[in-house]
């Protein structure tokens, strides 16, 4: 199976599956379906994804250290065991305040 992948009905770590880099933002994918899909994200600290929207509802949940997920033009400090919701279509953009690692849960919201 590749490096990527996910066996279904098998327990995992969100934080033992994926690894930080230096000055990198790493992901992978959970689970990829038409309608949405589940990520693991690993940032070095002071990496960052610029300002950006999508079509999807996205959950973000902190698995490790603090990120500044900032949505319309609000920053929000987030901390391991604490989520947000990004709406769709609303610019949004995160930052490591610290490395941080986070599962990202995005939705397709209907037309």
């Amino acid at each position: 199976m590749a490096k990527n992948e996910f066996h279904k009905s098998v327990k995992f770590s969100f934080n033992d599956s994926i690894n930080y880099n230096d000055n990198a933002v790493v992901s992978k994918h959970i689970l990829k379906k038409d309608n949405g899909n589940v990520s693991l994200f690993a940032f070095d600290k002071g990496e960052a994804l610029s300002e950006h929207s999508t079509p999807f509802d996205a959950l973000v949940y902190i698995v490790d250290g603090k990120a500044d997920i900032i949505i319309d033009g609000q920053s929000h400090i987030l901390e391991a065991n604490e989520s947000i919701v990004m709406p769709a279509n609303i610019p949004h953009a995160l930052k490591a305040v610290e490395a941080f690692k986070m599962v990202l849960t995005m939705i397709k919201t209907k037309k």
